[in-house]
């Protein structure tokens, strides 16, 4: 086995070096293979090329950190064993490297965690503990449980050795391919972006290392904006693999030294990355796994970046399979293929064969529709684009000025979240309503606690709920309100989940609201 010697708490990029280069991760992990791209490549008028980490044993990078740590404990602290939290890839990482090692693992995960991540660490040989409506209560639990047992906490990205364990994949990549012009790394806590940032910097600084975020999560962006590591007031689960509420201290001190820029995507940018990937090597990466490849495609086209080598790295392949659903359903509202409308049309026959021509063949790819008065229609329609957003620019010009009432409901969450599946759903009497978007948590209770604290006090006119595959469930619930009701507000924020007034959202207004409300 590989020298051991422990890190200090800031090392320099020379001991980084050396370290990584001393990591015994090979033990256990494999050299992942470094793909072309050749479709993509083709689209993007550069040499687009993905580092392949869900091939690793636990189908993700998170085992090249876990056991650069472990490998690098004491015989003393190997006897007590090692504890940790997570509700996926590194509590699969940790499980492995333990069990490799001969030493007893035990992992914290929330009560909702999908029983795959569950089983899959037992699989690995690890104990798995559920405990806590989240990761933060977990985590707390397994401190909690180290210090009453003497285990060692392996974190999942903030630690030199966790750190140095990642950098191994940038060491792997210039042994590959020692031409490349950039590396679109993902950003979670930034263990993966620290170890590459610093290694890549210290031996080829030409080539750019670039951190990629998703918008629900991130957390780099903050600290950077503020100097220092701060704590996120919301984090998004989409992209789980990488929702992390705040930055590391030593992996933030070392992006913002070492990255050359960092670029955030949003949840339709990454289901369309998902689809890219699959559609050129036939791998079907996690959201957090396609995010690389979401932010590569964004900084493409900020900067306008042609024939290029650029290397982005699919960082784990561990997807609930339910929430394929939801990356099918966005992928091409992320490619900008496709545009949602809400249009007014006559309601009388052959108006929709004539508002399909005017469309001038462009498939229709959804349209949603029931009766609701005797003279017009709201139509819920998706479009197929070609051309991206200058089509649909067209698209609505050309409605507007054949006579159609038109709205663009492309970027409207609460569209596409929610009314699209519920079109023609008008209460059969005037309603005072008031409509609120919900985040519940994905854990048992959430529902009960939502009746019981708001359900039992006021009629509940609207309810929708569709499972993602995340972390919290996106809810839409309608209320009989009168004007003032400071008594529901109250109870709104004893609630304590996070909630959006929506009575004024367009495709409400266009296919759920009564029309004396409309009017």
């Amino acid at each position: 086995m590989a020298d051991s010697q422990p890190l200090p708490a800031a090392p320099c990029a020379a001991e980084y070096l050396r370290a990584t280069l001393r990591s015994p991760v090979y033990e256990v992990a494999q050299v992942t293979p470094l793909q072309h791209m050749d479709k993509l490549s083709a689209r993007l008028g550069n040499n687009v090329l993905v580092k392949r980490e869900d091939r690793q044993p636990v189908h993700s990078f998170k085992l090249r950190g876990a056991y650069a740590m472990i490998s690098g404990l004491t015989e003393e602290q190997k006897a007590h064993g090692v504890v940790t939290a997570s509700a996926g890839n590194h509590a699969q990482g940790v499980a492995l490297s333990a069990t490799k090692l001969g030493i007893k693992s035990l992992i914290v995960m929330p009560v909702a965690t999908a029983d795959i991540k569950v089983d899959a660490v037992r699989g690995f040989g690890g104990e798995a503990l559920l405990y806590g409506a989240n990761f933060d209560e977990a985590k707390a639990k397994a401190i909690e449980l180290s210090r009453e047992f003497n285990y060692t906490f392996v974190p999942p990205f903030d630690h030199p050795a966790v750190i140095a364990g990642q950098g191994t994949l940038a060491m792997e990549l210039l042994q590959q391919d020692a031409h490349l012009d950039r590396i679109f790394v993902p950003v979670g806590g930034g263990g993966l972006a620290a170890g590459v940032a610093v290694l890549i910097k210290h031996l080829m600084p030409q080539i750019q290392v670039i951190g990629v975020e998703a918008e629900e999560s991130a957390c780099l962006k903050a600290a950077l904006d503020a100097g220092e590591p701060v704590d996120l007031a919301r984090v998004g689960g989409f992209a789980e693999g990488v929702a992390v509420r705040r930055i590391g201290d030593e992996t933030f001190r070392l992006c913002r030294e070492y990255l050359d820029d960092v670029v955030t995507v949003d949840s339709d940018a990454i289901c369309a990355a998902v689809k890219d990937i699959f559609e050129d090597v036939r791998a079907i990466a996690e959201p957090a796994g396609a995010l690389a490849l979401a932010g590569m495609k964004k900084y493409i086209q900020q900067h306008n970046i042609r024939g290029e080598r650029l290397a982005h790295i699919l960082s784990g392949a561990n997807v609930n399979f339910h929430g394929l659903r939801y990356v099918s359903e966005r992928c091409e509202l992320g490619e900008q293929r496709e545009a949602l409308m809400a249009v007014t049309i006559p309601e009388q026959k052959g108006s929709f064969l004539k508002f399909c021509q005017l469309l001038g063949g462009r498939a229709v790819t959804e349209f949603n529709y029931r009766y609701a008065d005797a003279d017009n229609a709201c139509i819920f329609v998706g479009i197929r684009l070609t051309r991206g957003h200058a089509e649909r620019d067209e698209i609505l010009a050309e409605l507007t000025a054949g006579g159609y009432q038109v709205v663009d409901l492309s970027d409207d969450e609460m569209a596409k979240l929610h009314v699209r599946y519920m079109v023609g759903g008008r209460p059969s009497k005037p309603l005072r309503e008031r409509l609120y978007s919900f985040e519940f948590p994905e854990s048992p209770g959430a529902l009960l606690k939502f009746l019981q604290t708001l359900g039992t006090h006021w009629n509940i006119s609207l309810f929708h709920y569709r499972s993602h595959g995340t972390d919290y469930g996106r809810v839409m619930a309608g209320f009989e309100l009168s004007e003032r009701e400071p008594e529901f507000d109250r109870h709104l924020s004893a609630l304590g989940y996070e909630c959006h007034n929506e009575t004024q959202n367009p495709a409400f207004r266009f296919f759920l609201q009564g029309a004396a409300e409309r009017n």
